[in-house]
C-alpha cells in the first residue's frame, strides 16, 4: 500500500473556490482526488486537515468542536481572499462542518456527503461519567467500503480518545439547531449501503434546512465514504454540476 500524504492540499484555478473537508477521526487523502478531479474542471480547490487530524490520536483529545470550525473557517477565508464565489463540501462529520458554514458564512453553496443526523450510541449518554476512567475507543478498522480498494485512499485513527465523541455530539446540536437559518443551495449525498451513521440522516438534515433550494442524491452501490467508494467518480462529477449551476455570473 503506499504511503498516504496526510497533509492540507491546494490547488490554485478560476474564480470559483471549493473548499474540501475530510470526516472525523478521518484525513485529507479522503478528499484529494475529488479536488484533483475538481481542479481538472478549473475550480481553485483547498482541502483542509481539521485540528487534532492526520497526526496523533493524542492530539485528537484536546480539541474541541469550535476547534473543528476554526480549521474550516481558516481554510474558507484563504479560499476567500483568491475566489469570487466558494462553495464548501464535505464528507461525514465535514459534512456537518460544510452545513455549519452554510448557516453562519456567507458561500455560494453547501455538499453535504453522507452527514450523521444523530449518533446512534448509547454509550454517548454515559460519556459525563465514563470519560473519566475510558479514555479510548479501539476501532475495529472495518469499513463498509463496496469498493475494497477505498482503504487504499484513506487513513484514520483506530485509537480515539472517547471524549471526541462528546465533541462531536456538540457539534451535531449546533448544526441540527442552526439548520433553519441555511438558506443558500444545499446537495446532500448519502449511500445506501452506509452502516457507519443513521439511514435516515440525509432526510432528517434535508427537512431542517431553511433553503427551498435542496437536492438530496442516493447512492446505491456506496457506504460511508461515497468520495473513495465505487461511485466516487459519479460523486465527484453530481458535486460539480451542483457547484457550476450555483456559481454562474
Amino acid at each position: 500500500m503506499k504511503t498516504l500524504d496526510l497533509n492540507p492540499f491546494f490547488f490554485p484555478g478560476g474564480p470559483v473556490g471549493c473548499l474540501l473537508i475530510h470526516g472525523g477521526t478521518g484525513s485529507p487523502p479522503e478528499m484529494r482526488p475529488m479536488g484533483e478531479y475538481l481542479a481538472d474542471k478549473g475550480l481553485t480547490v483547498l482541502g483542509v486537515r481539521l485540528a487534532g487530524h492526520g497526526t496523533t490520536p493524542e492530539d485528537l483529545a484536546r480539541i474541541t468542536w469550535l476547534d473543528l470550525v476554526a480549521s474550516a473557517e481558516e481554510g474558507l477565508c484563504r479560499l476567500q481572499d483568491c475566489c469570487e464565489r466558494v462553495v464548501v463540501a464535505g464528507l461525514s462529520m465535514g459534512g456537518l462542518i460544510t452545513l455549519y458554514l452554510a448557516a453562519h458564512r456567507s458561500i455560494a453553496g453547501a455538499v453535504a456527503m453522507s452527514p450523521p443526523a444523530y449518533i446512534k450510541d448509547w454509550r454517548l449518554r454515559l460519556l459525563p461519567i465514563t470519560r473519566h476512567f475510558i479514555k479510548w475507543h479501539h476501532s475495529s478498522g472495518e469499513l463498509d467500503l463496496t469498493d475494497p480498494t477505498g482503504r487504499e485512499r484513506v487513513f484514520f485513527y483506530r485509537r480515539i480518545p472517547v471524549i471526541f465523541g462528546q465533541q462531536v455530539n456538540c457539534l451535531l446540536r449546533e448544526v441540527r439547531g442552526s439548520l433553519a437559518r441555511v438558506k443558500v443551495p444545499v446537495l446532500i449525498m448519502q449511500g445506501r449501503c452506509d452502516r457507519t451513521i443513521p439511514a435516515d440522516s440525509a432526510q432528517i438534515l434535508f427537512d431542517g434546512l431553511g433553503t427551498k433550494d435542496k437536492e438530496i442524491v442516493w447512492w446505491p452501490n456506496s457506504g460511508h465514504a461515497i468520495t473513495v467508494d465505487s461511485e466516487r467518480e459519479a460523486v465527484w462529477a453530481r458535486a460539480y454540476r451542483f457547484i457550476a449551476a450555483h456559481t454562474k455570473d
